[in-house]
Parts: structure tokens; sequence; C-alpha cells
């Protein structure tokens, strides 16, 4: 999105006429207060005779300035989230985060409502599938595979179980409601309504014939929520729109990367995006003085956290051109192709983010390994499939954490990953 001056416009007020009205407003809120004390005097005149007040108080209001003021701040960033209608296009967990951020906003200008709105206002349609995508990614592994959602609903489950949805306070409510509401956003229907909750949620449980569901609740809590096949139907569409088609792993420098739901074409190079990288960084521990290896490290996004982190490193990459990016940031850096590299079994640590199309990744961990001191570790970032699906990995014992929905999503591709630690 360009933050050069290019206005969000769908046909509403643009945000620039909002922030035009606001600071109007907040201009004018000395002189409306003014008029509003003039007002209380006249009205206390009009109450008095010869000027004299009687013995009981006459209340006109109180509005403070810093109160007028906060008024009309979460009064314009309300006004703005329902004229463009964002409740029924958020998922869910930013539907939250947006709630928090109301009740202490930030000061209403056209680069916040960028900074905050700008993707789900330029692609809505990507906020709807992200909200499915989230909404349904841990009820179960199959909703998180990228093959999984292509096989149609065969290959995915009727019904999910849901703990604690009975009961006041249960968070499972939430949960439903998260689930109804991703639906609904993606069949173009209401959101749900809190009465259709009270009846689903009723004793032994209850069924929505139009939004494709239905519950069977247990004494202990929890639930099971079935989908019809129509329901399933879009569940697999909606997934398999957003995880997109992973492409053959083939450099293609003429590739531009999509910011659409498809993954990118340049399989060669996904770089870690921030946020991935610090959560590696986080579950590492302390690495001072370890020897450190990365394979495929592109331009050294990876290795200049393991180099904060006190870790000796040395990378491996075939692009030359990313290769000199990291050597010029002062790492060391082997040009060359990783599965062509000689194994020296004298490392402690392997950091690395392998390809994520097919199965290519295995051979690319099972070499990394040979690089590993005994009793070393080895964590990779490997697509879901690695996990739920392919198994070529079992033998080797790994520990699964999951990302986020969308952790790569800056780098041109919403495949679900995880992260697998191997230790030697």
């Amino acid at each position: 999105m360009s933050h050069t001056g290019t206005e969000i416009s769908t046909g509403r007020r643009k945000p620039s006429e909002l922030v035009a009205e606001y600071d109007d407003k907040l201009a004018r809120i000395d002189n409306v207060l003014s008029a509003f004390a003039e007002a209380q005097t006249a009205i206390k005149i009009a109450c008095a005779v010869g000027g004299t007040f009687g013995y009981d108080r006459l209340e006109t209001g109180k509005v403070s300035k810093n109160d007028a003021e906060r008024f009309l701040l979460k009064s314009a960033w309300r006004h703005f989230y329902d004229l463009y209608d964002l409740a029924d296009i958020l998922p869910a967990a930013d539907k939250r985060k947006i709630e928090q951020l109301f009740e202490k906003p930030p000061v209403f200008t056209v680069d916040a409502i960028r900074e905050h709105f700008g993707a789900y206002i330029m692609d809505p349609w990507g906020a709807v599938l992200r909200g499915l995508a989230e909404a349904f990614a841990g009820l179960d592994p199959a909703f998180k595979s990228h093959e999984k959602v292509k096989i149609g609903v065969k290959g995915l489950p009727k019904r999910v179980i849901l703990n604690n949805v009975c009961g006041y306070g249960a968070w499972g409510r939430d949960r439903v409601r998260d689930i109804l509401n991703a639906l609904a956003a993606y069949q173009r229907k209401p959101l749900v309504k809190g009465e259709e909750i009270e009846s689903l949620l009723g004793k032994n449980g209850g069924e929505l014939q139009e939004r494709g569901v239905w519950l069977k609740t247990y004494g202990n809590g929890n639930g099971h929520l079935y989908f019809t096949p129509e329901t399933l139907t879009d569940v697999n569409r909606a997934l398999a729109e957003f995880y997109g088609v992973v492409l053959p792993d083939a450099p293609d420098p003429t590739a531009k990367r999509s910011a659409s739901t498809e993954v990118s074409k340049d399989l060669q190079f996904y770089p870690t995006p921030t946020a991935v990288v610090a959560r590696v960084i986080a579950d590492l521990g302390n690495i001072n003085g370890e020897k450190v290896l990365e394979p495929s490290c592109g331009d050294g996004r990876f290795l200049d956290a393991l180099r904060r982190a006190g870790g000796d490193c040395f990378g491996v990459e075939y692009d030359a051109g990313r290769a000199r990016q990291a050597r010029a940031k002062g790492h060391a850096v082997l040009t060359a192709n990783f599965l062509e590299t000689a194994p020296t079994g004298d490392y402690d640590l392997v950091v690395m983010n392998p390809p994520f199309y097919g199965r290519h990744y295995e051979k690319h961990v099972r070499h990394a390994l040979r690089f590993l001191k005994p009793k070393g570790k080895l964590v990779a970032i490997l697509p879901t499939t690695a996990r739920y699906d392919h198994g070529v990995l079992n033998d080797l014992k790994p520990r699964w954490s999951a990302l986020p929905v969308c952790s790569f999503s800056e780098s041109g591709t919403n495949i679900n990953t995880e992260i697998a630690t191997i230790h030697a």
C-alpha cells in the first residue's frame, strides 16, 4: 500500500474528509464549550428573580475540554470503523485488538487510518479469508494443511471438538461465535446474533440450519460442532483460495512476489519475517559462543539476529547477489548450493528455513543434520504439511511448535508453518 498520498476510497466518504471534519470540530471545541458556559449562565439567570438564587442548586451539567476531546476522538474512529463495515470483514483476533485500540485511540489522521485499517480496506476479501483460516486453524490439523484443503471435503473433518462451550463465561462460546462469524463473512451472510449462539448452546446443543451447523453438548462442558456438506465445501474453497498453490522450487528472476493469497513463484528465497526471526531466537535460549550454521541464509536477516544473540555464525547462500548483501553486513557466507556442500560435523546449532515446495525440505534437513556435533541442535521452519501430512521426518523425532497463521504473508505466501527442533 502506497504511503505517498494515495487515498483509500470505496465510494464512501474518504478518510481525508473524515479527518477534515474531525480537525474542524477539534479546533472549535473551545468555542463550543464557551457557548455552553454562556448557556448555563443564561439558564441560571432565567431561573432567578433580581439575580437572587434560591437555596436549591440548579444543575446545568459540566463538560471538561479533556472529556470533549476524548469523546470526539473515539467518535471519529468508531465512525470510520462502522462506515467501512469493518466488523463484517475483520478476523476475530483483529477485532479484539481494535477494541483495545479504541479504548485509547491514536490521533485521528489519514496516516493512522492507513496504518491500522489500510490493509483491510484495500483487500477486504483477503481479510475475510484470513479470518476464516485463523478461526479453523486451531480446530483440526486438516484445516491447516495447504494440501488437505485441495482434495475436497472428504479430506476434512465433519465435526470438531470444542472445549468449555457450556456455562456462564465459558470461553468456548467466543470460539463458536468466531467460527460462525468467519463462515458468515465468507458466505456473505449477516454476522451471528446472540440469540443464535444461545439456541446453539442450549441443553444438549442445537442447530442453525441456515448456517449449516449444529452442536451437541456434553456434561463435561465440551461440545461437538458439526458441519453440513455444503458448509464444509465453503470451508474447503475458502482455505484453498487462501493458501494458494505451492509452485515448483525453481528460480524465476522475472516473477513478481504476490501480496495476494497465492504463494510467491520465487521459492528460492522466502525472507524470514522479523516476527518469526524473533520467535525462533527467543526459543533458542543462550547461544553465546556457539558455532551456528544457517543454510540458504539469503541476505543475512537471520544471521543478523543470531550474531546479536552471541552466535559464531556461518552462512551458505546459492544466490551470489544475496550472498554479497550478507557479506556486506560482516557475515561469513559461502556462495554455493547447500546440498552440494561437504558436512563438517562441528556445529552446535543449525537454524534454517528450507524450501516449502513439496517435500524438498527433507533433503535440506537431513543434509544439515550432518553438520552438527553430537548432541547438537537443528531448528527448521517447515510447512505444516511436514508435520501433519508427509511424516518423512518422523524418524528424527522432531519437537513441533506452530507459528501463527499468515506468519510468512509479507514474504509472499500464506502457507501455514511450524518450527521443528531436532537433536543430533
